[in-house]
């Protein structure tokens, strides 16, 4: 298998703070800006798997850098440049700890909870008789806690964010707008290349008093995507449907005994699995930007990217 970038490990000019997620690295730049650094790990049930897979980071950031230039006329976001194929530099925010979970469509995680009986998830009902991958009438928002790290995202409803002051009434109701909004311009994105977004999430924080949309959108990692052309007659097949998402290595994880459970130990992805989800994340770039996706050298990638963030700060000065 080809190299992958794990993780960065900087000392940038005037850098504050360092924090590690589940995929990117986060520079805070004299609480000011925000350096992101789009790695190759990949997480599942919020846990970050042993292995990375090669390109991952970069397709994330150039799909996410697409569609927040894509929607900044509708919704401000963070975003001001992306130095690197990896980085994307933009405001230093106060994140909301509240994640805006959007759904058209009664997959995943929210499948999963419906197969067990439920009937009403963070609140919002939902009907008897469907199907999984049924269409909702109206697609729904089921938001999330964020986890601190090594712990799983909690399903919490709007009212309780309201009534525990998470988030305030009318940040909330913003959240809510902009979120719908956002929905509504990957929806039509994704039609245009005859995919359907299923359901995504959106994070925001706060800049200066003014909401703005974080960290990435509409990608692999944060979005699930069906292909347009074949969902009727395969939903009425009542068969799997045909995804771009990464849906398909929890579905491996889940076949072979692994969904983030204490005791629970992860499976190892062969060097064939490895390329295959490789493969599906260029895959849905090329697809959902209709452009082709240039692989960039690992040969002194760290070396690259530091420089290209180095020289994009002293630039700003």
């Amino acid at each position: 298998m080809e190299n992958a970038l794990i993780s960065t490990n900087f000392f940038l000019k005037n850098q504050k703070g360092f924090y590690r997620g589940k995929v990117r690295d986060v520079y805070n730049i004299s609480d000011k800006l925000l350096v992101m650094v789009a790695c190759d790990r990949i997480s599942a049930f919020d846990v970050v798997l042993k292995r990375a897979i090669p390109h991952k980071g970069q397709v994330l950031n150039q799909i996410a850098s697409y569609f927040l230039d894509m929607a900044s006329s509708s919704v401000p976001n963070w975003k001001i440049a992306c130095p690197d194929p990896n980085v994307t530099v933009g405001y230093y925010c106060k994140p909301y700890m509240v994640e805006m979970v959007i759904r058209g469509y009664l997959s995943g995680h929210a499948w999963r909870e419906y197969k067990e009986g439920k009937r009403e998830i963070c609140g919002v009902k939902i009907p008897d008789g469907l199907r999984e991958n049924d269409r909702f009438p109206t697609p729904i928002i089921t938001p999330t806690i964020k986890a601190m790290q090594g712990q799983h995202d909690t399903d919490i409803s709007r009212e309780e964010i309201i009534k525990q002051n998470i988030v305030s009434k009318e940040e909330y109701e913003q959240l809510e707008a902009y979120t719908i909004e956002l929905f509504k311009i990957g929806t039509e994105a994704a039609q245009k290349q005859n995919l359907i977004l299923v359901d995504t999430k959106y994070e925001f924080g706060n800049h200066d008093g003014k909401i703005l949309l974080m960290d990435e959108i509409h990608t692999p990692d944060s979005s699930r995507y069906f292909y347009n052309d074949t969902y009727e007659e395969i939903q009425n097949k009542d068969q799997q449907q045909r995804q771009l998402s990464k849906e398909f290595v929890r579905q491996w994880l889940i076949e072979n005994g692994f969904q983030g459970e204490e005791g629970q130990n992860q499976p190892l992805m062969t060097d064939e699995f490895v390329e295959s989800v490789s493969n599906r994340y260029i895959e849905l770039f090329e697809h959902i930007t209709g452009n082709k996706f240039v692989k960039s050298d690992y040969e002194h990638i760290d070396a690259r990217i530091e420089k290209n963030i180095s020289t994009y700060l002293e630039n700003l000065n």
